[in-house]
């Protein structure tokens, strides 16, 4: 992954800078403002003052004066000298900035990009005065550029937990992101889009991919102002996409992020590749329905129509990796959807998530491997879901657990594959993880569905291997044990509570 870091001294500085703004965040947010307002405040101002920084690095300034960091913390007296400035005039002053940024004709389109929609809700003078003291303290642009994109990161990962403000939607498991990329293979001289882009996960990953391919400064050129497009349509995480690209070193003249309802675009561009992980659940009825003529068929579901998006968005031959809720393979409304996909896509491949990657409910979920211009012949799957456990916390899914799979996919340059064995074998190995599956048996069904079978048998547990005997003399052991721990409670608590027996 880009922000990935080995160095334990940069392993460190992050950690350390972690906890300084968890800690104002967790002061701030005990006033009444919620953890994804103050991020997207330290968001502003963190670009704010790291644009001053380029100043005195001699490098052009994106702001006018009026709204740099320095303007922030003084102001010119009636006798022309710089005095600080009171608390409020600093929050009154930042409103004022936050009006001019994220007016619709700023002509900055980095700037719109991070300041899309902006609103300040730090509204008690100190506390803001607290925060922009903080920042202060610390050079940002010192720090090396995967230290500043590690930490970002990490606060939008650990953001991400806080299941309430619903800020886990957008935030997809970095080792998984690596995956669905590496395979993929977006090239320098390609598009590649994610139409829901959440944090901008994708994009970050699919940069540095790319990059690394290629010394030419024109095909670098072409991927920093032509290579990667990203759309979302709330505006906070538009900021935050944006200012996760800038910190991981993204610096083309126009933001690759745009704020917009990706479905109710048709698309002017085509893709060469399609990374994305789209919002699950249905579009909110009494909303804008989709009236799409490049549609095959019309649904409320969200995942279906941007199942639909993404096909009509890439180009011949385009391939896209896209996180899909299970129920997209057999929901009634995508029986036509799900026909072209196997007839004018070839849906190559299918990931079986494991469950606890999403911080969200539980959902079964794959990724789809999929290229367009070719009928789908054979379907491969891997089954990295049965007889696996993995959490957001424990036990978190590491890049190496997908060895197996990355072995498996027998990967060549461009997305496409050398030739596959099955690891699955009815007889010899009915636990193997690859299997295949002919598209003629799903085109059969006459509501195309793609039922998978979960042919794994997971391993018997501790007490399905016990005889009746074991068994049995395993339930006497806990009612013992049960009935020991009952009888110190109740002799503890005759202290203070008189037992009687005829109660």
């Amino acid at each position: 992954m880009a922000s990935t870091l080995t160095n334990p001294k940069h392993v460190e500085q992050v950690r350390t800078l972690s906890k300084k703004l968890w800690d104002m965040a967790d002061v701030v947010v005990g006033h009444g403002v919620s953890y994804t307002d103050f991020w997207a405040a330290l968001t502003y101002l963190l670009f704010i003052k790291m644009d001053s920084e380029l100043i005195d690095w001699d490098e052009q300034s994106h702001l006018p004066e009026s709204c740099q960091w320095q303007s922030l913390l003084t102001a010119s007296d009636y006798l022309g000298q710089e005095v600080p400035l009171l608390p409020e005039q600093r929050l009154a002053h930042y409103n004022e900035i936050i009006a001019t940024l994220s007016a619709s004709d700023y002509p900055d389109a980095l700037v719109r990009g991070i300041f899309a929609k902006a609103h300040n809700k730090i509204d008690h003078p100190l506390y803001f005065t607290k925060v922009i003291e903080m920042i202060d303290s610390t050079n940002w642009l010192d720090l090396r550029t995967d230290v500043k994109g590690a930490l970002y990161e990490s606060i939008l990962e650990r953001n991400g937990q806080d299941v309430r403000s619903g800020a886990g939607q957008y935030f997809t498991p970095r080792v998984l992101v690596q995956v669905m990329t590496e395979l993929t293979d977006p090239r320098p001289n390609e598009l590649v889009w994610d139409p829901a882009c959440g944090t901008a996960g994708f994009l970050i990953e699919a940069y540095d991919h790319m990059r690394k391919q290629t010394d030419l400064v024109s095909e670098l050129e072409f991927i920093k102002e032509h290579g990667l497009r990203g759309q979302d349509n709330t505006p906070i995480v538009v900021t935050m996409a944006s200012m996760n690209m800038f910190l991981h070193g993204f610096e083309g003249k126009q933001s690759p992020i745009s704020l917009g309802d990706s479905l109710m675009i048709l698309p002017q561009e085509k893709a060469d590749v399609i990374l994305t992980n789209p919002p699950f659940g249905d579009r909110a009825k009494g909303g804008i329905s989709i009236e799409r003529s490049d549609f095959v068929a019309k649904t409320n579901n969200n995942q279906l129509n941007f199942l639909q998006h993404i096909m009509s968005l890439l180009k011949d031959g385009g391939r896209a990796a896209v996180v899909m809720p299970e129920g997209i393979l057999y929901d009634k409304a995508g029986k036509e959807i799900r026909r072209t996909l196997l007839t004018k896509f070839n849906l190559h491949t299918m990931l079986r998530l494991p469950h606890g990657l999403f911080y969200v409910e539980r959902i079964n979920t794959y990724v789809l491997f999929f290229t367009k211009g070719q009928p789908t012949r054979d379907i491969w799957v891997y089954d990295l879901r049965t007889d696996t456990n993995f959490s957001l916390v424990k036990n978190r899914l590491q890049l190496s657990d997908f060895d197996d799979f990355v072995q498996c996919y027998q990967a060549t340059e461009r997305g496409t594959f050398g030739r596959r064995v099955e690891t699955y074998d009815q007889k010899s190995n009915p636990n193997g993880r690859w299997r295949k599956f002919t598209a003629a048996q799903f085109l059969n069904d006459k509501l195309c569905r793609i039922k998978l079978p979960v042919w794994m048998t997971p391993p018997p547990t501790e007490f399905e291997q016990m005889s009746l005997k074991q068994l049995l003399l395993a339930m006497s052991q806990a009612y013992k044990n049960s009935s020991q721990v009952f009888d110190h409670l109740q002799s503890e608590l005759s202290v203070y509570i008189k037992f009687d027996a005829k109660e």
